[in-house]
């Protein structure tokens, strides 16, 4: 089942589309984890604890790394809080370490996926969310890479579809109740993408967390390879959708595995909703932590 069902907020303009089973993006989660733009140099203070931080301020902590905030917040701790704080690189570039999945990794996962998920596409959303598989040890590092790319690859079998399939569904993503309304026109919201993303709402919150118009171009999502993957890091690293955390911190956090298809797709899977559909994830995160040369955790399922 596509994420479109997940991400969706229960509006009366829904009724006819779908059974959905979350909130619509809240105001403060999308902007709150924008897209990292480094410089050659960066503005940072020492990190102080109980100092208050705001969405954006970059420290320098004790262990001589950088973090930047993701959230307001009292000075808490960025290698313990990694709700409030992402690894930032002040150096120029992002994930300096190099990301943990090789292109052959990443060949072996999806040997039959869409050209158009490409390995370089991915590589270049990295940049969006620095702390993504790049938060803890070596260990959890590739474990929220397979984590990831185990849940985006069950969505769309296998990196195969790029747009949702059922098209008599496109008109049914327009919520007219929405200030801004649907700009690119009433069928223009399918799902697209490594989360299948839909909505106007949810274009509209991507794209302003993104910083692309995602509201007024849609289709860059079918054709922009970068901008799809970061669609994708957006929803695993801002969104708990009907979870109670986002996919990132079920993974930074060791909450495990099933808490990450919990914050994707709640009961219609977990709670034995679809034990199958779970099976069929959790057999992908196995698959792709023996290629990574990592160990899953426990807590698999939900």
């Amino acid at each position: 089942m596509l994420l479109k069902q997940r991400i969706a907020a229960v509006l009366s303009a829904a009724a006819c589309a779908a059974t959905l089973t979350v909130a619509a993006p809240s105001a403060t989660a999308a902007p709150s984890s924008g897209p990292a733009a480094p410089a050659a140099s960066c503005n940072f203070s020492i990190w102080t604890a109980g100092k208050a931080y705001r969405t954006g301020d970059i420290v320098k902590y004790t262990n001589g790394q950088y973090y930047r905030a993701t959230h307001d917040n009292p000075g808490y701790d960025p290698v313990i809080s990694t709700w409030f704080w992402e690894p930032y690189n002040c150096g120029g570039g992002t994930n300096p370490s190099g990301f943990v999945v090789s292109e052959a990794q990443f060949n072996q996962m999806f040997p039959n996926r869409n050209p158009f998920y490409t390995y370089n596409g991915l590589k270049a959303a990295l940049s969006a969310y620095p702390g993504f598989a790049n938060t803890g040890s070596d260990t959890i590092k590739k474990r929220e890479a397979a984590a990831f790319l185990a849940n985006v690859g069950h969505e769309t079998g296998g990196l195969v579809h790029v747009v949702e399939q059922n098209t008599a569904n496109y008109p049914h993503y327009c919520d007219r109740n929405q200030p801004y309304g649907c700009p690119a026109g009433q069928a223009a919201y399918y799902g697209r993408g490594p989360i299948q993303l839909s909505w106007n709402f949810n274009y509209k919150a991507a794209g302003d967390a993104l910083g692309i118009d995602l509201l007024r171009n849609p289709n860059l999502v079918q054709t922009d390879s970068a901008v799809a993957w970061k669609t994708g890091l957006w929803y695993w690293n801002t969104q708990r959708g009907p979870g109670t955390m986002t996919p990132h911190d079920a993974i930074v956090n060791d909450r495990g595995f099933g808490e990450t298809i919990r914050s994707i797709n709640g009961s219609l899977e977990c709670n034995n909703g679809n034990p199958g559909q779970v099976q069929s994830r959790v057999n992908n995160f196995k698959k792709f932590t023996q290629i990574l040369g990592t160990s899953t955790g426990g807590n698999l399922t939900c």
